[in-house]
């Protein structure tokens, strides 16, 4: 059984006074969960106030990128061990925006794997296709390709120390939504992919939703069987909307 993995990443937003207060908010609320793991992944100034106010709790802490380099001349980066350092234990890895607008490659992605895992953390790698991809009818061929980028780096055994996000970036911010159907279908396809190369790592790995997950939607989409949770952008910057998508997890894990 797969226990559902429910990560908020808070993208670039909040204060100083928000991110405390939406620390404190969800640690408190997620105090009484059971069956469904909690994390947060606020901007990296804030991983510090992440530390101190998730002390206690059941939520884990996570960062929402990282460099591929341990240290050296590398202005702006952050280095994996650093995360470590603050107690992180997840960090995502190609997010659509790092691929969009920053033109992160699959090797640099895998390299960022690498990196995480070295340190004792997780990584969330993010695959998802556009809309123009979606609707030319490649969602799988560039999905697909994604994994391939990285398995040719890394090897399928890496798959047994991660999570997977499935992002179909047609449908963040858009106003369009994926179906719990359509979602299924690619987090199967996903599923089936790896399983060409190892059928239990595949059936192990948890594949998270990355589209515009919301308390309405939540139950239907985390009731489908390759579904394992979600990685959830506006709905974590509130606190009831983030706490009520954790419980549709709670109740998804029966």
């Amino acid at each position: 059984m797969r226990a559902p993995l429910i990560a908020g990443n808070w993208k670039m937003n909040g204060s100083k006074r928000d991110a405390r207060a939406l620390l404190g908010g969800v640690a408190a609320g997620a105090a009484s969960l059971q069956g469904a793991e909690v994390a947060v992944c606020p901007p990296f100034p804030y991983l510090a106030l992440g530390e101190a106010e998730l002390a206690d709790s059941v939520v884990c802490l996570g960062a929402q990128d990282v460099s591929t380099e341990s240290a050296g001349a590398y202005t702006g980066e952050v280095a994996a061990a650093m995360l470590a350092e603050f107690g992180c234990r997840y960090v995502i890895c190609g997010h659509s925006e790092r691929r969009d607008y920053h033109a992160e490659s699959d090797t640099l992605i895998a390299r960022k794997l690498q990196a995480v895992i070295a340190n004792g953390m997780r990584p969330i790698l993010c695959v998802g296709e556009t809309l123009e991809q979606r609707e030319r009818g490649e969602t799988e061929a560039v999905i697909g390709a994604q994994l391939d980028g990285v398995l040719g780096v890394v090897g399928i055994e890496t798959f047994a120390d991660l999570e997977l996000a499935y992002e179909p970036v047609w449908a963040i911010g858009t106003g369009k939504t994926a179906t719990p159907a359509q979602a299924q279908q690619v987090h199967a396809f996903v599923r089936a992919k790896l399983g060409v190369s190892d059928r239990r790592i595949a059936q192990g790995v948890r594949i998270l939703y990355g589209g515009s997950m919301k308390p309405g939607n939540a139950a239907e989409l985390l009731a489908q069987p390759d579904i394992d949770g979600g990685l959830i952008g506006g709905a974590s910057l509130d606190v009831d909307d983030f706490l009520a998508i954790c419980r549709a997890a709670e109740a998804a894990a029966g």
